[in-house]
């Protein structure tokens, strides 16, 4: 009896250890850091998938037979570099203009310097623009987001407004399917024309960040990051959303700013892509770049230039751990669902100013 007893309790045993499985599973990174305060936990990263195939080859135009957005290209990372990509644009803003910015969480962010977007400032006589955080840290409370500004070196070169602290305006999301509201800040509206600076980087929870994720999160007031990270269900956290419904609300969201901007006549953008970390400029203390700097884009397509600078990325020695991030967070279907509703378009024609 006793036998048979130890017999079906080791029979019992081997079973719950192969049900729970006992052992790691192979193939996972379980390098990653913890996540900054504020953000959130990180699953462990799946293998390096196969380098991604550019859209088109990185610095060749469309041979796909559509007709693409054009996105111009310049290897001249510097102030005299990003005045003449947003020249190329042939673009003149009219009224009020806004130069929609990260001011980067300290103490060690990547955010894009002063310096090197002053001359773009001058040249449209702009106001730089941010909205307040829906998380912890320097930025969630307008009187210490204004001081990161200062710090930062912002007002120094332009005045400087944060559109959320006197609260939200909302804009309506047509031809969404998941957002029928989209709530930016409350003075968003005093602002005739936009242009988007955009650090290209990679990103915790979308998986990149640029050009589409500055004028949804970005442009979202302290209620709007949460109704987006949500996917319009809640206005106070932004926490516990469903990832698709994230991604495609970002999407959706980006599409009524730029519908109410004269269905995009009265914004443009400019990616940056240098310091191209796997983390956020909301990270204080991101990982180090793994991808050595590229390039500066602009385009009046925000679709458009997000794709043109992940096709490069992705084609750069070192991007591995970005296309990680990007897959795991399903990154892309901002771009494919922003081209589903005609934000814009993946395909681009990639126009290099240096030759």
């Amino acid at each position: 009896m006793k036998k048979t007893i130890s017999w079906i309790l080791a029979v019992c045993l081997l079973f719950l250890m192969t049900a729970c499985g006992a052992e790691p599973s192979a193939g996972h990174d379980t390098s990653n850091p913890p996540p900054s305060a504020g953000q959130e936990e990180s699953v462990p990263l799946p293998d390096a998938p196969e380098p991604s195939t550019p859209t088109e080859s990185p610095l060749e135009p469309s041979e796909n037979g559509k007709e693409g957005s054009v996105v111009y290209f310049t290897s001249d990372i510097s102030p005299e570099g990003m005045l003449a990509v947003f020249e190329a644009l042939g673009w003149t803003p009219t009224g009020n203009v806004a130069m929609k910015l990260s001011t980067g969480e300290p103490p060690a962010s990547n955010y894009l310097r002063p310096e090197l977007i002053k001359d773009v400032v001058d040249a449209v006589n702009g106001t730089i623009v941010e909205c307040n955080t829906a998380y912890g840290g320097s930025r969630s409370e307008t009187a210490m987001h204004y001081q990161v500004a200062e710090d930062h070196g912002f007002t120094a070169i332009a005045d400087f407004q944060i559109l959320d602290e006197n609260g939200s305006m909302t804009l309506p999301v047509n031809g969404g399917t998941v957002l029928t509201e989209n709530y930016v800040g409350a003075v968003f509206a005093d602002y005739d024309s936009y242009v988007v600076l955009s650090h290209f980087k990679g990103h915790t929870m979308a998986g990149f960040g640029g050009a589409i994720k500055n004028i949804s999160i970005g442009l979202g007031s302290s209620e709007g990051k949460c109704w987006i990270h949500s996917g319009g269900k809640s206005l106070s956290s932004p926490w516990g959303g469903d990832q698709t419904a994230f991604t495609e609300s970002m999407a959706e969201a980006g599409k009524s700013v730029s519908d109410y901007l004269g269905n995009g006549e009265r914004i443009i953008y400019i990616n940056v892509l240098n310091n191209i970390s796997i983390d956020c400029d909301c990270d204080g203390n991101p990982a180090e770049p793994d991808i050595h700097d590229i390039g500066i884009l602009s385009s009046t397509d925000p679709v458009a230039i997000d794709q043109a600078a992940i096709d490069l990325c992705f084609a750069a020695e070192g991007s591995e751990s970005l296309q990680q991030r990007v897959e795991r967070q399903n990154g892309l279907h901002t771009l494919e669902h922003a081209e589903e509703i005609d934000l814009g378009s993946r395909t681009y024609d990639l126009v290099n100013i240096d030759e």
